[in-house]
């Protein structure tokens, strides 16, 4: 049975993401978060699903794409970290050294 963990800097990126939002419309928030969750919990049932994050080339590190949402995450055996959310119209926000 595979897992999701998310690592407390996602979680942190998805309550900027709804506190950024929530400045114009709380429903949207709502909305849009909740459709960021769906997405994520995708992930255990096919973690290879995701593309390979074209930034870092490897393998382990894919991301699912959701509107103009990246969620990447790390497939570590049977358990799948979520590291990021990010809007795709920002520069890739994990360096080589935070990488697992």
């Amino acid at each position: 049975m595979t897992s999701l963990r998310w690592t407390e800097g996602a979680a942190e990126d998805l309550a900027s993401i709804k506190r950024f939002i929530e400045r114009d419309s709380p429903h949207y928030a709502r909305l849009v978060i909740e459709r960021l969750l769906n997405q994520a919990e995708r992930i255990p049932s096919f973690p290879m699903a995701g593309r390979v994050v074209p930034e870092l080339g490897r393998a382990d590190i894919r991301e699912l794409i959701y509107g103009s949402y990246r969620i990447v995450y790390w497939i570590d055996g049977d358990v799948q970290h979520v590291l990021t959310i990010f809007r795709s119209s920002r520069l890739f926000p994990l360096s080589q050294e935070g990488l697992p």
